[in-house]
């Protein structure tokens, strides 16, 4: 009998997700109750620069809202993170 096991996690793209995790919820003045969820995605459409990031924020009595970076989570930098705040 088979079983299935689940990947491990690569401990460098943990403490990636953890550091921009970190990052961005103190540029959009997240509070403990408030919820951030990071996500890379591949775009299927020919308009999409192909990977992005996808940052859901889920602030308290607020609806839900999806931010994008046009670029893989690996190559999100502070200026990406800044924008963030703007939009």
């Amino acid at each position: 009998m088979g079983f299935l096991t689940r990947p491990r996690a690569d401990p460098a793209r943990q403490a990636l997700i953890a550091s921009l995790n970190s990052r961005i919820r103190a540029v959009l003045g997240l509070g403990e109750d408030d919820g951030l969820s990071l996500s890379e995605i591949v775009c299927a459409d020919p308009a999409c620069p192909g990977t992005e990031t996808v940052v859901l924020v889920m602030r308290v009595g607020c609806l839900t809202e999806a931010l994008k970076i046009a670029k893989p989570l690996a190559e999100v930098g502070e200026a990406d993170i800044a924008a963030l705040a703007c939009g």
